[in-house]
């Protein structure tokens, strides 16, 4: 990593109010060069309050961006960090109309050219694309990093048509908690008290709206760019993770997007910036990448970003299963349009695959049918659904996991290539009305050794569309198809290539009331789709600079006494046969930053489930937030309890939030709230 100090323009810095049209003032910082010339506007766009949570990484890009001849902005979400106005759903209308109006309102500053670009990662992602699709005649072109373009089915509410019970409930507790967070005196003033009174107020736990939406309706087409991809006129580029749960919406976004304004890049990473060294690896120069996007498109500078191909995608080498890795080993590869011809679709028929088992043994070709009926604790060896480099993210050895399904080996014969989103074929014989099916993909070594590649599910309510409900037929027969995630992955000559099926996937899938019969697959009716993508004797060279970045805050990370919880823990109570995950975030701890703020913050997830009866899910989330300024004196803190619990019927929320000042309550409320299950 290179930490630049000094910088082609000398920068200021100032925070300002921007006024929308109804007279709520935005909270904003602006970086600019010190020139007497206007120059483009790049917009950064969140909740997470830049004067103390996005802090850190705000410092790394933003003065970069200003030194390179760009005023850069980050702004508050109305009702969010010391913006004010009321809090509101993720992505609201109001939300993008807020950001519409910024764009407008940057556009006319006088140090501005009336040339906009956005950019962000995840949510700062997903508004950019979504404000892009509003088209804003001084947006002219976005970054969007981490982001999906269809709200329902690839992001963290729902899979295949299932409940995400780890980030339905686990999002929905950390915006609760996120929600309640009091301005910040040292920057609003006396007012801050009365500001954060009146938004509690308002508060209402996002995940009541998430459920009462099972199925792909309007409330999830809003802000859902693969509605209309016609919709968005600035420049894409858009940026992903094999790592990362959003990445597909790369690979429709260069298949959809006009190619003469739309660029795809996906690396190896997890849910981060490229640029920030966090594993897995390897790290780009990805400042150096987005300033030749944004001097192309901003200031019509040939800078060659429009000459690289249409995709840019690492494809990883066979690596043993671990739960971190520094840097995963690979190649760089391009394509010139999307879908490429350079992939092609090879269909593996599970009858000419062999059953297997963890120890490594086989059995003959198979085209009798399979019972499958994983026991609920399946999935727990998932691995987090949001990885951020942390040591426990990834999915460790799947051995565990196969044996708890069905699983259908490939000898591969010579190194293949998958790039791209695999597809299976199921011919499945359900028991039950509800049900849910789930598919791994894993590279199986000589010494048996499991890593999971890709995966995807399906709610069996949902194998006729997202938009609706379709019970099965108990007894029936269908075959039901569906996509596993994107990926980059070389399989090596000697390995397997392993299916596995299961019927269940907890905490990732929330469990259907009848899921415990589990259902029959027909290999004589099943198979795997293959992106198979062609090994060329010499590909063309893809290079990056190393990464570059400015110099850090300077936030100090105090060492307290207190034992480290493990990132991950898994406790299983043999007598009462039921498996419990323990899950530590790890977002921040405690930091001090260099105004004086003292802010500390504690989540742990539990998800609890008993491995005969799906009615048994359970989740629950604990946050705990403090915010101290010894020199005012001021200290705030925010307590949330947030648990979803289930039955055949209904899924039951309760969510509680205690808020303090100086050591006082000044705020209780709690929410219990029966939610009809129509398609989880």
């Amino acid at each position: 990593m290179h930490i630049r100090t000094s910088l082609p323009y000398d920068t200021t810095h100032e925070d300002l109010w921007i006024p929308l049209p109804d007279q709520t003032l935005l909270y904003a910082r602006v970086w600019r060069p010190l020139t007497d010339e206007p120059v483009p506007a790049l917009l950064e766009y969140l909740p997470y309050r830049l004067s103390d949570w996005t802090a850190p990484r705000d410092h790394q890009r933003h003065p970069w961006y200003a030194g390179h001849g760009y005023a850069s902005v980050r702004v508050d979400i109305r009702g969010h960090g010391n913006s004010e106005g009321m809090p509101g759903d993720e992505y609201s209308a109001t939300e993008l109309a807020d950001g519409v109006a910024v764009v407008n309102w940057l556009a006319e500053q006088p140090w501005c050219n009336g040339r906009v670009g956005m950019f962000g990662i995840s949510w700062g992602g997903f508004n950019s694309l979504q404000i892009a699709a509003l088209a804003p005649e001084p947006l002219k072109a976005i970054v969007t990093v981490c982001s999906t373009d269809d709200r329902y089915d690839n992001d963290v509410h729902y899979m295949g048509g299932s409940v995400l019970a780890v980030d339905m409930h686990a999002w929905a507790a950390t915006m609760l908690a996120f929600v309640c967070r009091p301005p910040d005196p040292l920057y609003v003033g006396p007012v801050w008290r009365d500001m954060w009174l009146k938004r509690l107020e308002t508060v209402d736990p996002f995940v009541h709206t998430w459920l009462e939406h099972q199925t792909r309706d309007e409330y999830w087409r809003h802000g859902s760019v693969c509605e209309d991809y016609d919709a968005v006129q600035a420049a894409v580029l858009a940026v992903g993770g094999w790592h990362d749960p959003y990445r597909d919406t790369v690979l429709r976004l260069v298949e959809h997007l006009p190619a003469d304004r739309v660029r795809g890049l996906i690396g190896p990473w997890s849910h981060q910036y490229p640029d920030r060294g966090l594993p897995p690896g390897p790290a780009i120069g990805f400042l150096q990448e987005t300033l030749r996007w944004w001097d192309h498109w901003l200031k019509g500078v040939d800078s060659g970003a429009m000459r690289e191909p249409l995709l840019r995608a690492y494809v990883s080498d066979s690596h043993a299963p671990a739960t971190v890795y520094g840097e995963l080993p690979g190649r760089w590869v391009g394509e010139l349009r999307w879908p490429s011809p350079q992939v092609t679709g090879v269909s593996l028929e599970f009858r000419d695959s062999a059953m297997s088992h963890t120890t490594g043994s086989t059995m003959s070709h198979s085209t009798e049918p399979v019972a499958v009926r994983s026991p609920q604790h399946t999935g727990l060896d998932a691995g987090r659904f949001f990885p951020f480099g942390n040591d426990a993210d990834l999915p460790p050895d799947q051995r565990d996991e196969d044996a708890r399904s069905a699983c259908f080996d490939f000898e591969v014969a010579e190194e293949t290539w998958v790039l791209g989103r695999p597809r299976v074929r199921l011919r499945l014989t359900s028991r039950a009305p509800r049900g849910q099916v789930v598919a791994r993909l894993c590279d199986v070594a000589p010494d048996g050794s499991s890593t999971l590649v890709t995966r995807g599910a399906l709610n069996l309510s949902a194998r006729h569309g997202r938009d609706r409900a379709v019970p099965w037929t108990p007894g029936d027969t269908e075959d039901v198809e569906f996509e596993l995630n994107g990926i980059g992955h070389a399989f090596p000559a000697g390995h397997r290539l392993r299916v596995a099926v299961s019927s269940a996937y907890w905490p990732w899938i929330w469990p259907q009331p009848e899921s415990a019969a589990g259902f029959t697959l027909d290999p004589a009716g099943s198979s795997l789709e293959l992106p198979v993508r062609a090994r060329a004797s010499e590909e063309p060279a893809i290079t990056f600079e190393e990464p570059e970045q400015y110099e850090p805050l300077g936030v100090n990370y105090p060492v307290t006494l207190d034992e480290p919880r493990p990132e991950r823990l898994v406790v299983r109570d043999v007598a009462k046969g039921e498996w419990r995950l323990e899950v530590d975030p790890r977002y921040g701890a405690t930091r001090v930053y260099p105004d004086g703020l003292e802010f500390t913050e504690d989540a742990l997830e539990t998800y609890t489930v008993q491995e005969g009866d799906p009615l048994s899910a359970r989740t629950r989330s604990d946050w705990s937030i403090r915010l101290h300024r010894p020199d005012l004196p001021w200290e705030t803190t925010i307590r949330t309890r947030s648990e979803i619990t289930c039955d055949a019927e209904s899924f039951l929320t309760s969510n509680e939030v205690v808020c303090s000042e100086g050591g006082e309550v000044v705020f209780h409320r709690t929410w219990e709230k029966r939610i009809p299950r129509t398609a989880g």
